[in-house]
């Protein structure tokens, strides 16, 4: 199958599931197709679906993900030892973990098309994450809290895990408790990243975006953490700083000097 005979494919299942899309019509264009596409896959809930549909799915997103370009930590340069500052879509970056920015249920963006960096990499893991992330917190019992981390697999992106953390919420000016909590989640990421092998580790932005935490705060946060931790526990874990906005690799280019 080709890979417009596999998201019509694709569209053609997930409208089949829910009676509530029962008479959308599959658009001409491309780029119509797809936006269809990762609106379903957002929206739909965490369930099982068929080894069919899965084959096909995850031969469609590797071909998507192969054809955005695919970014391998061996071809980057350190900033400083273990340490680098990358600008790119995170989804295509192949090191041994990346870091999502999730929410408190933990179950991925449901908006359709959404910005956010949960959203992109529900997308492009595919609908097995928002299941194996169900069945943590069904186990968990309760919500997410603001500092911890899981690690799920990373199923059709070429890294090899996620791990999911919940960033403090900013509401008004930033609190010492804030901080703490922001800096809670990397220690948190980076402990699981330790105790599962990890060798290098993807940090997004975390709380910057939908969080509004302030974006240089954020990072220098981020850094001293990284570092204080680094120097702490003498890890040896290569970290990526990762930037999607041109303002934001300004600001760690500067910290980092």
């Amino acid at each position: 199958m080709t890979q417009t005979e596999m998201r019509k494919y694709l569209i053609t299942e997930l409208l089949k599931e829910n009676h509530r899309y029962y008479g959308t019509k599959l658009p001409s264009g491309e780029q119509e197709q797809k936006a269809l596409l990762r609106s379903l896959f957002n929206v739909r809930m965490p369930k099982p679906a068929n080894s069919d549909f899965l084959a096909v799915q995850d031969a469609y997103l590797k071909e998507e993900i192969r054809k955005k370009g695919i970014t391998y930590i061996s071809d980057l340069q350190p900033i400083e030892p273990e340490i680098y500052l990358w600008r790119g879509d995170i989804t295509t970056l192949c090191c041994d973990a990346i870091v999502n920015a999730a929410n408190s249920e933990m179950l991925g963006c449901f908006c359709p098309c959404h910005g956010c960096i949960d959203n992109a990499i529900h997308t492009y893991t595919g609908i097995e994450l928002r299941l194996e992330c169900a069945d943590i917190m069904k186990k968990q019992g309760h919500a997410e809290p603001v500092g911890n981390a899981k690690l799920t697999k990373a199923y059709n992106l070429p890294c090899r895990y996620v791990i999911h953390t919940v960033g403090p919420i900013i509401n008004g000016d930033v609190t010492e408790k804030d901080e703490r909590l922001l800096a809670a989640c990397y220690n948190s990421c980076l402990d699981v990243a330790n105790k599962n092998g990890v060798r290098s580790i993807a940090f997004c932005c975390i709380s910057t975006g939908e969080f509004h935490f302030p974006n240089k705060r954020a990072a220098e946060t981020a850094i001293k953490t990284v570092k204080e931790y680094k120097k702490r526990t003498n890890s040896k874990t290569e970290v990526i700083f990762n930037v999607f906005k041109e303002s934001d690799y300004e600001i760690y280019r500067e910290l980092l000097g």
